[in-house]
């Protein structure tokens, strides 16, 4: 495999550069993409893939970007594989004009970033880690999130692709490209044009750390609650004032202290109160509802409805309550097709990394497939401390991503169609 590390940085720092963050609300509303800069990532990577020389390059109406590298000659007849990766950054942190930071032969010391926070190892296993290898690493300035969540699995894509094709003792069959809007609304497979994709098997690339191999995630559900209430003067108000802001507030207040996001690991569920508009006429709370069985979604769901019922009736108040499917845990998918995970492992270990199996406390655009019956595993790109000002990257972590990819497709040629 020829040295591919300065072209992945490079394609790593232009993307992150390039302003894709989506909106929820607005995807929630139907619209795909959820926001017009989407569209500028995308012609971007469209670009790219046109000057790599790969075939049927297009982006469609929904802005999902295909494209397709042919089998080698006399490797037709194996199965084809699909990459997966999302193009979009997540909007709780602004994700416009980011400043990449690159730190080589990073030392240990803690770096200061503005608007107050910082990096630092005593606090942050990983980066500790970073420090005892003198690993280089790519941080934000501060003033926004980097976008290694996923612009580092674009990043190892591209330069994977850019392997196979430019290296002629790389066999290799058909492999797919994918690279979708709105992953982090919830809403990145909404639209995923599956008429252009023929593989039955594809992989994102969308995790974190070194060596995780996901095979399993959350459940989730969108939960949102109204609480109607009735406005009077304040002066005359009793007895006939109903307020629907402290309905909302009780409602929150009541939820299980220790099934937060914050209180909670491994695989435990959670309930997140994600957000919360408010009058006095009507309030409404928007939750995420997390967990990994079916039956503990099912209490969760069956919870929300009693504590929003009992909270309206004791204020003298009304209440509506939605639930929506997100996406599904993808284990059960994948046990059925063991042998698209067996060759991730196998391409692991060709590239020395030891696979682990945490699993997933989110989802990826890969659960969703799975669920359309596309077995889609997960794989680690370098990146750390997802959706905050104090994100960063591995490089090493990301080259290695690269390495893993390349070893699929050649791994992936004793599979045949």
């Amino acid at each position: 495999m020829k040295d591919f590390a300065d072209k992945l940085l490079e394609r790593f720092l232009r993307y992150v550069k390039t302003y894709s963050q989506s909106d929820s609300e607005s995807a929630d509303n139907g619209n795909l993409p959820s926001t017009p800069q989407q569209w500028d990532m995308a012609k971007l990577l469209e670009k790219e893939l046109n000057e790599l020389g790969l075939e049927n390059v297009q982006v469609t109406e929904n802005c999902y970007v295909y494209a397709c590298l042919p089998a080698v000659k006399g490797y037709e007849d194996v199965a084809p594989l699909g990459l997966l990766a999302h193009m979009d950054t997540v909007e709780e942190v602004s994700g416009k004009d980011v400043k990449p930071q690159i730190v080589e032969n990073y030392d240990g010391k803690v770096i200061t970033l503005t608007e107050g926070s910082r990096l630092d190892p005593a606090e942050d296993k990983y980066l500790a880690q970073a420090a005892l290898e003198h690993d280089t690493i790519i941080h934000t300035d501060g003033t926004t999130l980097l976008g290694a969540d996923d612009k580092a699995g674009v990043a190892a894509i591209m330069t994977a692709i850019d392997c196979l094709k430019n290296d002629d003792s790389l066999k290799h069959g058909k492999i797919e490209i994918i690279f979708s809007p709105d992953e982090e609304t919830g809403h990145g497979m909404d639209k995923v044009p599956l008429q252009l994709l023929s593989s039955k098997k594809c992989y994102t690339v969308d995790g974190g750390h070194i060596g995780e191999l996901e095979t399993e995630c959350f459940n989730a559900y969108k939960s949102d609650i109204t609480f109607i209430g009735k406005s009077l003067h304040t002066g005359s108000a009793r007895p006939g004032m109903v307020n629907a802001i402290t309905m909302a507030s009780s409602f929150v207040a009541n939820l299980p202290r220790q099934e937060a996001p914050e209180t909670t690991d491994n695989y435990q569920g959670f309930y997140a109160a994600m957000d919360m508009t408010a009058s006095v006429e009507k309030a409404h709370v928007m939750l995420l509802l997390r967990d990994f069985t079916k039956e503990g979604m099912e209490k969760r769901i069956k919870f929300v409805d009693q504590l929003a019922s009992v909270t309206a009736s004791s204020f003298g108040g009304k209440v509506e309550v939605k639930h929506t499917q997100q996406y599904l845990n993808m284990k059960e998918g994948l046990d059925k097709s063991p042998e698209v995970v067996e060759n991730l492992i196998k391409a692991y270990s060709e590239a020395g990394v030891k696979a682990v199996f945490p699993p997933i406390r989110g989802g990826t655009d890969g659960s969703r497939l799975t669920e359309m019956g596309i077995p889609t595993p997960n794989i680690f790109t370098g990146g750390h401390n997802y959706h905050s000002r104090t994100e960063w990257a591995s490089f090493s972590q990301m080259k290695k991503a690269t390495e893993i990819l390349v070893h699929l497709a050649v791994i992936s040629t004793k599979d045949k169609a």
